[in-house]
Formats: C-alpha cells, structure tokens, sequence
C-alpha cells in the first residue's frame, strides 16, 4: 500500500509540473499524448484505490454530473471595477491626480494587457483552491468552483514555497481565438446559435451546469491582482506578479514595469499595433500604481481604485444604414433616442442598435432615418453613431411630444438641459421597477410589496409615485387579487414601519443612479437630512472621500429637478424620516474602534451590525491588519478570524458585541 500511494503522489507531482511548465513558463516538454497517459495511469490508480484520491488531485478536474444550479458566495475583499480613460489626455490626467494625492512622490507603473474575458476571484487556503467565484457586483458572485477546477491553467494547489496561509487570487478567464472558432464551428455544424466573441463563448461556458461539458471548452486564465492576503509580506504589485509565477500561477508574459507615465504610453501605443498578432482578444492596457503603501494612501471610490485605471484603445468603426430611429424610455423618465440599424459586424459582434444619444446629438449630426452612417464601438461600452457618410432620408425627426410608452407630457426640464423625460409618474417604463426598489429589503423594507401587488397597484392607478404608497387605504387594497383583511392589514403595517426607516435607507432607496447601498449611508452621515443632501453642490459632494465625481454628478441631476422636490414634499407631508439620527456625542465601548466582522451573525444581518457600529462611533473596515482593534466573529468564521488569531488581535463573539453596544 505505502508503494501505491508513493505511485500516486509521484504521478500527481509530475503532472503539476508539466502544467506548470506549459502554463506558467509556455515551454512545454511532453506532447499532450504523453500527459494524457499520466493522466490515465493516475485515474485507473486513484479508481483502484480511493482511499489515496485527494481533491487537489490533477483527476479532479473533470467531474460529471449535473449541477442544479450556482450559488452565490461572498468576496474577503470587494473586487473593484476599473474606471476608464480613452485618450492619452485622459490618462495624464489621472497621473496627476495620483501625483496630487501622494504628494508628488516618485510612482512607478506596473502596465498589464487588459484581457477581455471574465472576471473571476479564486481563493486558496493553505495552498489548496477551495473556491472560484465570479465578480458578480463586486462584493458577491457565482460560486463556479467546479467549472474553475476544469481549466488546467488554474492550479489546484499552490507550488514552491512561503506559500500564504489565505490568498484571493484575482484574474480573466478567456478562450483563445483559435479555440473560439472550433467551438463556434461544432455548434453551426449542430444547429446551434453561435457566441458572437470569445467573451461571450467564455461567460457561456463558465455558466454550463455540466462542469463535463465545459472541461472539452478549452478555457485559459491569467490571474492579475491580489484580494484578501495573509501570508509573507509583500510591498509591491510587480513583485506579487513574480510570486504568483514561483506559485504556479500564470501571469501575462507582456506585463512590465514602468519608471514613469511616458514608458507607460509608449506600452500602450505599441500593443495597440500589434494586439492582433496575439492568440486572445485585448480591449485595452491596465495601469497600476506599483508600490502597495502607495496604493493604500491613494485608497478608492465605492466603485473604482484610485491607484489604477484602464486606457481602452480607440474604438472599431464601421458603416450601416438607419432603418429607424425610436425613442426609449428609462427608469429616471429619461428620453434616448436609438438608432435600429441594418444588422453589421464590428468589434466580433453584429450590431443591431446605437445610441444618438440625445436629440440635440440628432440635430447636430442631421441624423435621418434611412442615412447611412459611421458606428463606433469601444469594449463593452454601448455602440454609437459618429457621423452621416451618406443623406439618402428626406424627413427629419422630431423630438417626441408625448411618451412613447404611457403617451404622457414630455418636458426639458431646464432648458440648458439636453434631457427631455417623460414626468407621468405613473408611465409603466419607469414605475413598476422604481417602486419595487423603493419597497425592496436594502431600502424601505415594505414586506408583502411585491412585483404582482406592485404591477396591480400601477395597473389600477392606486400608485402613481412613491408618495402615493402612504396614501393607500383598506379599501384601494381590497381591489387587488386575493387582498383579504389580514394580507390587507399586513401590507399597511410594513407600509407605516418604513416611515421610520433611517434616512440613508430612503436615499437608497430614491434611485439615484450610481447611489448604492454604502455611498447612501455616507451621504446620510455626511448631510444628516434630505433637504441639506437635496441643496449640496458638486465640490461639497466630491469633497466625501468615498465620492467620485460622476456620483456627485448624478446626485446632483437627479436633486435639480423638479419633480424629484415635489416627490420630498409629498414625503415629508407622508411623515417620512428625512433626517440620520447623528452619531452618539457621548463616547461609547466601540468609540474610534477600528472592528472587523466574520462568520455569520444570528441576531444581526452583516449590513445591520455595520450601521449599529457606526451610529456608536465604530469604524467598521473589510480585512484585518495590525490597525484592526478587534474582530466580531460568529459562526463559522473565515480567514479573518485566523487572520486576527495569528496577530493577537483580539477577538469577541457576538453576545459580547451586544454588550458593547449598550
């Protein structure tokens, strides 16, 4: 038996290595015949004797089965997005403002090639890969562990030495062109509809339910930035690059680091001539700040790092003629008009529509219907139309005088403004979904509001803003399906306990664009009621550290306009809370404590206890270091609790954070 197993782990051993040496350092020294009889012998053995099969085991990569569907997990650290520049103005002014926020210290760049692919956060514990989730909305994704697990770029277990304790492994899934094309030929000779890009053909893949079905996708993986950590300590990105290539994790060959902003340029002006010789498709070049204290200092935006941008290279064009142009309708009452183009491939994609945009955009470029026209596409940002190639329409088109889709009153509401919306607060477009956030668990928590009581409610007219929701009587809801006395009762109880819902809940729950959950509890905290929020000015906005400018922006659009000052109004008069109950002056147990949450909390959802630990003065932060003053931890804690046991911080279970909290 002890030769049995010794058999196994030598076969497992070498199979690491021949993925290592053809993943991470591209010089292969087997033919794939070869390491498909590795593979053999290590499965019949593991077969014979599973007693020794582990789950790192090169065998587990291939599973069958079918899954009933993914669930979600949650990150260690919020993975980020990427705020975008598309010109070297743009990407020097960002320079400036890292210059600016460090004090005109001497940066280095480390500069990647921007993969378009799909983002995905792989987390190892004592070397061992126990989870791959999806990006998702930055803070939670799909658990894809068992499709992860196919990709054999994707180390199952960590090699070499010094390896972390924990370690949030971030980077792109892709699919080569080549292997795109098979895949794309296999399903035209079955009849089946073709991915429109390998972006496209890897998310469709990481998605199979049958993980048997997507190990035969041939996906690939470059891994690119650090998450959650505890391990040896490392001080700089390029040198967290070095390390994950000494663990077995492949990285891009083409990243490099850069002594200044005009080295950088250079990087990106020359993979722009040459991103098409490569095997896999680039959108652009991503520059980080090298030195991580730097990074740290320089800190981020609730959406988007400080310390990094992408520069997107100039977009792919092509010409098409204008078969319509319709006006669509958004949540806000928002106008846009559409261009519904001759279908045309441009950027590995067939492009049906395009935004103009606005209507005075239309004027300007004397948009007609049945022009033909030049389109652009950057990425993944939406198609637009540049400029008229060739007149071939008579009649031009006209800004809509009523809403397309209720027929209301459509307006400019100053007329500066290039917006025109539909100000019907009843228009189907933009009610229904507006009113199912208002009453939504993270907002104003109105329990039995759901989508069939909201649909019923616009449908008969009963709710035509979210004021009228405070209007409603027994007998309104009486006229629903299956409205009796005690749904009836239930439904106006949840409605009258979300009057004293706090004020960073009824924020979030207006739908300011770009206002999630967190950035509505800093505004509350920051402006402590409506009406000072309502009548702040962009460089008071930009000035909250946690506030970008394209929020403070839209914060204060969605404030100019009137009928958002009507609906307060009518809110106010509803017996609404419009004001955060401030910070506790009197200094409490949890005063200017730095405290980290874990594990999972009975009497508190994690949102919950974050704003309890706030309001007594708290700073509730998302990983522990050696700044943390102590860790709430419940059940079944993470890294962080092993994290905190390791540096001596100390650490409290939740009856004890009860206790400080009174």
């Amino acid at each position: 038996m002890p030769d049995i197993k010794k058999s196994i782990e030598s076969l497992k051993g070498q199979i690491r290595r021949h993925d290592y040496l053809y993943y991470v350092l591209s010089q292969p020294k087997i033919s794939d015949k070869e390491y498909d009889v590795l593979m053999r012998r290590l499965k019949d053995l593991e077969d014979k004797y599973p007693q020794f099969k582990s789950g790192d085991s090169p065998t587990a990569r291939v599973s069958g089965g079918i899954l009933e569907g993914f669930k979600t997990a949650r990150h260690a650290q919020k993975m980020l997005s990427l705020d975008n520049t598309y010109s070297y103005k743009e990407l020097k002014d960002w320079v400036s403002r890292v210059h600016k926020g460090l004090g005109n210290k001497i940066i280095e760049f480390v500069v990647e090639l921007k993969i378009d692919g799909v983002s995905v956060n792989l987390t190892y514990k004592k070397g061992k890969l126990v989870n791959g989730v999806t990006r998702g909305d930055g803070e939670t994704g799909e658990d894809v562990t068992q499709n992860i697990k196919t990709i054999r770029a994707i180390p199952l277990a960590l090699l070499g030495n010094n390896i972390p304790d924990f370690i949030e492994i971030r980077g792109e899934i892709y699919m080569d062109r080549v292997e795109f094309a098979k895949l794309n030929k296999e399903r035209e000779n079955e009849g089946d509809v073709l991915f429109a890009n390998p972006r496209n053909a890897a998310s469709g893949s990481l998605k199979l339910l049958d993980s048997s079905l997507m190990s035969k996708r041939r996906l690939n993986f470059f891994a690119h930035s650090l998450g959650e950590y505890s391990g040896p300590n490392i001080l700089e990105h390029w040198e967290f690059l070095s390390r994950l290539k000494d663990w077995g994790v492949r990285t891009n060959m083409h990243s490099t680091l850069c002594k200044d902003l005009d080295e950088a340029i250079k990087y990106c002006n020359d993979w722009e001539k040459k991103k098409d010789k490569l095997t896999y498709d680039i959108d652009g070049i991503v520059i980080k700040v090298n030195n991580i204290v730097q990074q740290k200092e320089l800190g981020a935006t609730l959406k988007s790092p400080r310390w990094a941008v992408a520069y997107k290279f100039p977009a792919h064009q092509a010409t098409t003629q204008v078969l319509d142009i319709v006006s669509q309708v958004g949540r806000t009452g928002i106008i846009t008009p559409v261009a519904e183009l001759d279908p045309v491939p441009c950027a590995g994609v067939i492009i049906k529509h395009a935004t103009l945009h606005n209507f005075d955009e239309i004027k300007r470029l004397k948009v007609r219907i049945g022009d033909r026209v030049l389109i652009e596409r950057a990425g993944e940002v939406i198609p637009k139309v540049i400029k008229v190639t060739e007149h071939r329409g008579k009649k031009e088109f006209s800004v809509p005088q009523s809403c397309p889709v209720c027929s209301g009153k459509v307006v400019k509401e100053k007329e500066e403004d290039v917006a025109y919306r539909c100000i019907n607060p009843s228009c189907p477009a933009q009610l229904e979904r507006s009113l199912l956030h208002f009453a939504s668990r993270k907002a104003l928590d109105i329990e039995g509001m759901g989508e069939a009581v909201v649909a019923q409610l616009v449908k008969l007219k009963l709710v035509r803003n979210f004021a009228d929701i405070y209007k409603l009587k027994p007998e309104d809801l009486g006229r629903l399906e299956l409205f009796k006395n005690k749904k009836i009762d239930n439904l106006l109880s949840g409605i009258e306990k979300s009057k004293q819902k706090p004020l960073h809940s009824l924020i979030y729950a207006l739908g300011i664009r770009h206002v999630g959950e967190k950035a509505a509890f800093v505004l509350a905290c920051e402006f402590r009621s409506l009406d000072n929020l309502s009548a702040a000015k962009a460089s008071e906005l930009t000035g909250i550290h946690e506030i970008g400018p394209v929020m403070s922006g839209s914060i204060v659009d969605y404030f100019s306009q009137g009928p958002t000052l009507k609906l307060i109004e009518e809110l106010r008069k509803s017996g609404l809370n419009l004001k955060e109950e401030p910070l506790r002056n009197k200094s409490t147990k949890l005063t200017g404590k730095a405290l980290v949450f874990t594990g999972e909390l009975k009497g508190f959802s994690r949102p919950e206890a974050e704003e309890l630990a706030r309001k007594l003065g708290a700073n509730p932060v998302a990983s522990v270091s050696k700044n943390t003053d102590f860790v709430v931890a419940g059940e079944n804690p993470g890294s962080k609790y092993a994290k905190a046991m390791r540096l001596g911080i100390k650490i409290v279970n939740e009856e004890e954070f009860k206790e400080m909290t009174k």
